[in-house]
This record gives structure tokens, C-alpha cells and sequence, in this order.
């Protein structure tokens, strides 16, 4: 009986689940917005929330304990800094999870889960900037 147990297993174990869920939690605070399926993305969201309320609460020991779980200082940065202040005046609730349909595959369900008042720019900005970098380095190397 699973009485009192919370949250899914998801058919991993709990150092792969662990894992999993940092490195998803990182990608939804890089890019304020991820499709994946339905049991991950409800999961994911209590994760995510506690991020941000960790960054709301600010303090050394608040973002040593974002370090360790996220492995990544400009996301815990922008933890900090901009998600902190965005959402300042709210008491909770900073993501929402929209169902998408269907995989093609194995038809797992599928969703969305965003951070409630996004940056619509921030989807993708990393790799658009890479690109142009790219784009820029191969234009220097044929002009020479």
C-alpha cells in the first residue's frame, strides 16, 4: 500500500527521477516554457514553484539550496534576480500547465507547463544567439 507516499514514479529510479526533474526545472526557468507529457509537467510544477519561492526569499543559504539542486548559477542568477522580482507581489501559483494532445509515438499525453507572465522573448533566445554567433563566425572565416 502506498499510503502517505507522494508524488509519481514515473518508471525511473530515484537518482534518474532526481536528475530528470533538475535538468527539467532548469530548461522551464531558461526558457519560461517546455512541452513535455502530462505526469512530468504536473510534477514538475511543485518543483519549479519551490525554485522561485527560494528566489523570492532570497538570502545565501536560500540560493546555495538552488545551486545544489539546479547545478546551474545563471539560471539560479536569473532565479535571483529577474523571476524574484516578477513575481514579488504573488503569493503562489507562478506556473500553469496546459494539455497539448497527444504524442505521434506512443500517444502519451502530452503538455505544456509555462511560468504564469512569461517573456515571450525568452523562448529560444540562448540558441538564437548562439546561431547568429555561429552565422557571424562563418562569415569572418569565408571573408578571409
Amino acid at each position: 500500500m502506498r499510503h502517505r507516499m507522494s508524488g509519481r514514479k514515473l518508471s525511473r529510479t530515484s537518482t534518474h527521477r532526481s536528475a530528470m526533474f533538475a535538468n527539467m526545472a532548469v530548461s522551464l526557468l531558461r526558457h519560461e516554457q517546455i512541452m513535455t507529457t502530462l505526469p512530468k509537467a504536473k510534477e514538475l510544477r511543485g518543483i519549479a514553484e519551490k525554485m522561485i519561492t527560494l528566489g523570492k526569499r532570497g538570502g545565501l543559504h536560500s540560493r546555495r539550496r538552488a545551486i545544489s539542486f539546479l547545478q546551474d548559477e545563471p539560471v539560479v542568477g536569473k532565479v535571483f534576480g529577474a523571476l524574484a522580482e516578477r513575481y514579488r507581489q504573488r503569493p503562489g501559483g507562478y506556473t500553469r500547465v496546459l494539455k497539448a494532445g497527444f504524442r505521434y509515438g506512443d500517444n502519451a499525453p502530452l503538455a505544456i507547463i509555462e511560468l504564469v507572465d512569461r517573456d515571450p522573448a525568452a523562448k529560444g533566445a540562448e540558441d538564437k544567439a548562439r546561431h547568429a554567433a555561429q552565422l557571424e563566425a562563418a562569415a569572418a572565416a569565408e571573408a578571409r
